[in-house]
């Protein structure tokens, strides 16, 4: 399995990663003001039909594909993964439900 990631293939380049990831958090907030009000995990957290779920697989794909495209960058999952929870951190789109 050849290196993809532009993160492992040229760590020290510290700018294009934290410009990558300011962008994808951005990325991400956009795509969030297209949705109504997500709720967060309810009884069950791993229900993958869950809106939030099923957001979260498809948001994945179309961030790696929209680096790829703008900027010939390949982010690692866990970037993915990270600049989405920020946006979802700082977005007003998620309820979370009560803990009981």
């Amino acid at each position: 399995m050849a290196i993809r990631y532009n993160l492992w293939i040229d760590p020290d380049n510290t700018a294009q990663h934290r410009a990558v990831e300011t962008d994808l958090e951005r990325f991400f907030m956009e795509r969030f003001a297209d949705y109504p009000h997500i709720r967060l995990f309810g009884a069950d957290p791993y229900d993958y039909d869950a809106p939030f779920n099923r957001l979260y697989d498809v948001l994945m794909a179309r961030a790696a594909e929209y680096c790829e495209r703008t900027w010939c960058y390949v982010a690692s999952p866990e970037q993915l993964n990270r600049c989405f929870f920020r946006a979802v951190g700082r977005s007003n789109k998620f309820i979370q439900d009560d803990r009981k």
